[in-house]
């Protein structure tokens, strides 16, 4: 176990298997949980134009077998299980050997791996199927966050060569759009462009990726450290939201853009109003030196076209060791929009951890004083000496 962190969680199960399970360590005591709310977060991953076949087969329900008793956390490890009704397809059946892998997936690399001698064994676990498990376990993450007026939601914010303009848009407002959209794009007329987008490449059988967008808002200043690499904020959500299916790429703020700028168009300038220490720009996205300003904290996580498509490409038939093409798979022609609630949940994740590091306590009675307590971006929370030190003495 990672001792740095004090929440964290396993998930099991394969794409087919008979269900996902997902446990949960660290949880103060005191939540209110319920399969509901769980639920609703896993009808959102479920649904967005472009999504394959599956979507139609079955609704995801979670069952929470231990960790909540009368509504509420306990403290204990929570366990939520997904059964997979798709599963009564394959139970006790036989199942055609898969040696020809799929470039893109993880059939070859876990095989080499691990040594399988059928490729189904590694994309059974690959399989973004398992991020069922994380948007439970980003369900409960929320729940918390939201007993102390944090907040996470996301949008679509390009797909394809196709991009939403949101700058005149208040992040609860691009939220609130974005579940009003099958693309989940706050943006109506690129809401638009992007589904067509979406329906031509369905038709020339191939698949499309792009970028999405998740806001955390609320969050006090203070969270993460600049005290070790592992322990800055931007490392966690990065290495969270790499773990997910066909991500590629993170960005925190403006990261790319400022990039091509100078140093005095790039930084986040502090001005004081009263007594409130107030930023005048969002390049950093939140976060400087690995610790939250307590501005809105911006993730953009640019994720890969899907690597299973309908047009068939170039590999290896391993068992008889010739040049072959795909065979193809059922999934998503673009999961962008669906892929929204996974990132949501990872930041949910990695921001829950984050801020009980920071307050400790084994209930939420116990943290709310001690988050009351928490400094915020204010002058007379800061206690200058103004004078002079000697930090390293003889």
């Amino acid at each position: 176990m990672d001792e740095r962190m004090t929440l964290r969680f396993l998930t099991s199960g394969e794409s087919h298997g008979p269900a996902l399970v997902a446990i949960m360590e660290g949880l103060p005591a005191g939540i209110p949980i319920s399969s509901e709310a769980i639920n609703a977060e896993l009808t959102r991953r479920q649904q967005g134009y472009g999504s394959g076949p599956r979507m139609k087969i079955e609704r995801d329900t979670a069952r929470i077998l231990g960790g909540v008793m009368a509504g509420l956390s306990t403290g204990a490890p929570m366990a939520i299980v997904i059964e997979n009704r798709d599963h009564e397809k394959w139970h006790g059946r036989p199942v055609p050997p898969f040696t020809i892998p799929r470039p893109g997936h993880a059939d070859l690399t876990s095989a080499l791996k691990y040594r399988y001698r059928d490729l189904r064994i590694g994309l059974e676990r690959a399989s973004a199927r398992e991020t069922a498990a994380r948007v439970a376990v980003g369900a409960v993450c929320k729940i918390f966050l939201s007993q102390f007026g944090v907040r996470v939601g996301g949008y679509v914010t390009a797909i394809g060569e196709v991009e939403a303009n949101l700058e005149t848009i208040p992040h609860e407002e691009r939220f609130l759009k974005a579940e009003q959209s099958d693309v989940r794009c706050p943006d109506f007329q690129a809401a638009q462009l992007m589904r067509a987008k979406i329906q031509e490449t369905m038709q020339a059988r191939d698949t499309l990726g792009g970028v999405i967008e998740v806001v955390a808002l609320g969050l006090p200043p203070g969270l993460g450290s600049h005290v070790h690499w592992d322990r800055r904020l931007e490392s966690r959500i990065g290495a969270a939201v790499l773990s997910v299916q066909a991500i590629k790429g993170v960005e925190i703020g403006l990261a790319f853009e400022i990039a091509h700028k100078l140093g005095t168009q790039s930084q986040d300038g502090i001005e004081l109003q009263g007594e409130d220490l107030l930023r005048t720009s969002l390049n950093s996205g939140g976060l400087e030196g690995g610790i939250t300003t307590g501005q809105p904290l911006i993730v953009r996580a640019a994720m890969k076209p899907i690597s299973t498509t309908l047009t068939p490409q170039q590999t290896v038939d391993l068992t008889k060791g010739v040049q072959v093409a795909t065979q193809y798979e059922r999934s998503d022609f673009c999961p962008v929009p669906r892929a929204v609630v996974v990132i949501e949940s990872m930041l949910a994740f990695v921001l829950a951890d984050a801020l009980l590091e920071k307050l400790g306590g084994d209930s939420l009675q116990e943290i709310h004083p001690r988050f009351e307590r928490l400094a915020r971006a204010h002058l007379s929370d800061l206690e200058m000496d103004d004078h002079e030190h000697v930090f390293w003495p003889d």
